[in-house]
């Protein structure tokens, strides 16, 4: 259960920031660190917290970095959470968390399911660290499944794809997406014959221009 746990979010960035309303959503206190003066900004414009990981370590009970950088969450940051805090990474590799020194101090620990182990530390506390600290959710099935489809679009449509650099075409992205929803419990909406017609698109796709940014 997340609502009234304190969340710390790593970094602002566009990953940072959805991972921050995300957690409000579910009812966390969100807290946020920052190196970027403007990022900071806009978190504390938005009404989270900002502040440094040393502060909010004794506050957390969820750690997520987005930073993209390494050593983010360390050694001496991890002795000092609380009992059963949860850690976990979207952002890098599994640097941005100190994986290494865990599996090097951790007294003990506990495989619970795939994708959990629980680390007992040397002050007695307890540690949850999620995916080994590689790459949570599936954030980079998204990547993956898109350079799958790039990839066989341009062998097998090279009429359409000269040699140069490309846009992934929108209707491929829709694929992706697509094959995800199913996961997340989601029920498309589709168009009628003359909603479609109205918008001047097809029902099957792709909705938005191939420049679209989301």
């Amino acid at each position: 259960m997340i609502a009234g746990k304190g969340a710390v979010v790593a970094g602002y960035g566009d990953v940072g920031k959805g991972c921050a309303a995300a957690l409000r959503g579910m009812g966390a206190r969100v807290l946020i660190t920052e190196i970027d003066p403007i990022s900071a900004l806009q978190a504390a414009m938005e009404g989270y917290e900002v502040t440094t990981m040393e502060e909010a370590i004794v506050e957390g009970n969820i750690f997520v970095t987005n930073t993209g950088n390494r050593d983010v969450i360390t050694g001496a940051h991890m002795s000092n959470m609380k009992e059963d805090a949860i850690v976990c990474n979207i952002g890098h590799f599994d640097i941005e968390i100190d994986v290494a020194w865990l599996k090097a101090n951790a007294t003990s620990h506990v495989n619970i399911k795939t994708g959990v182990d629980r680390f007992l530390m040397p002050n007695g506390r307890h540690l949850i660290l999620l995916a080994e600290g590689r790459l949570v959710s599936f954030v980079m099935s998204n990547s993956f499944s898109n350079q799958v489809l790039a990839q066989i679009a341009l062998w097998t449509d090279t009429a359409s794809y000269p040699l140069g650099v490309h846009v992934l075409p929108k209707l491929l992205d829709e694929e992706v997406a697509r094959a995800h929803l199913g996961q997340l419990g989601v029920k498309l909406t589709t168009l009628s014959p003359a909603q479609a017609e109205y918008l001047g698109i097809s029902s099957e796709g792709p909705y938005k221009r191939d420049e679209y940014r989301y």
